[in-house]
């Protein structure tokens, strides 16, 4: 349903792309979409237990590939490495809930975002529960994780320089550490936490939403393309216009999914 909604009035396939829109014709010559994820960033891109990846993120990939009559080719990596291996032309786009931030996109093109939102602390300990601002957090004796080159590792090493940092991979690494008292709190992006505290009842977790940032996901693509950054744009907005975005913020998030960019 949600392909024909999309496909709904969009008529026959074009012709090949010219040599000069690079990755459009790479995609059709090759008959293949190459997506580059973290795959560890539920429920936005996450890995199911037989091994293969969902998510809201993976699901945007497959309709992508969808529409375009091609193969969705997924390569997993560590989230730092997602930008690099665009550049290098081994991915044709990163979704995998990529703040669009400055310094990102100096390197690469974003289109979107297609969900925004801000910064989540997950913790058992009162005194961060209660914590209504950074300034509140931002003593010796409070220790948080966050993920290794992220935005909120940006975000605690800005604001709060006194706070105790350390860093994973992985968000359920950094769930663990909290469950296990190693660390105070988790800092991260909304869905996650939501995702975290979903996958894990019986941990006493609780979660502290901030305004304090503007958290912009995006979709990463070359920026050497304008035919593909077009036709991505495009697309995101038909996706938006005919509310299967809604559909699928419901569907991997509920009812406590952030504000769909297009309702900001």
């Amino acid at each position: 349903m949600l392909l024909f909604l999309l496909l709904l009035t969009t008529g026959n396939a074009a012709a090949l792309a010219d040599e000069g829109t690079p990755v459009i014709s790479r995609i059709q010559k090759s008959g293949q979409l190459v997506l580059g994820t973290s795959g560890n960033m539920p429920p936005m891109t996450f890995k199911q237990q037989d091994g293969t990846l969902d998510g809201l993120d993976i699901s945007l990939a497959e309709l992508m590939a969808d529409v375009m009559k091609v193969k969705l080719i997924t390569k997993v990596m560590p989230f730092n490495e997602l930008i690099p291996a665009l550049k290098n032309g081994k991915v044709d786009m990163v979704i995998s809930n990529m703040t669009i931030s400055p310094t990102r996109n100096l390197q690469v093109a974003f289109v979107g975002p297609y969900m925004t939102s801000g910064k989540c602390i997950v913790t058992k300990q009162e005194n961060i529960a209660r914590a209504e601002d950074a300034k509140a957090l931002n003593v010796k004796d409070v220790h948080l994780v966050v993920m290794k080159d992220s935005t909120s590792e940006e975000f605690v090493h800005t604001l709060m320089p006194n706070t105790r940092v350390s860093t994973v991979n992985d968000s359920q690494e950094g769930a663990e550490m909290v469950m296990a008292g190693k660390a105070g709190g988790m800092l991260t992006d909304y869905p996650v936490c939501l995702a975290t505290i979903k996958n894990n009842p019986d941990a006493g977790f609780v979660s502290v939403f901030s305004l304090l940032t503007y958290e912009p996901i995006g979709i990463a693509v070359p920026g050497n393309d304008a035919l593909f950054i077009n036709w991505t744009e495009n697309f995101l907005e038909r996706l938006k216009q005919t509310a299967v975005l809604e559909v699928l913020g419901k569907k991997w998030l509920g009812d406590l999914a952030p504000d769909q960019a297009d309702q900001n």
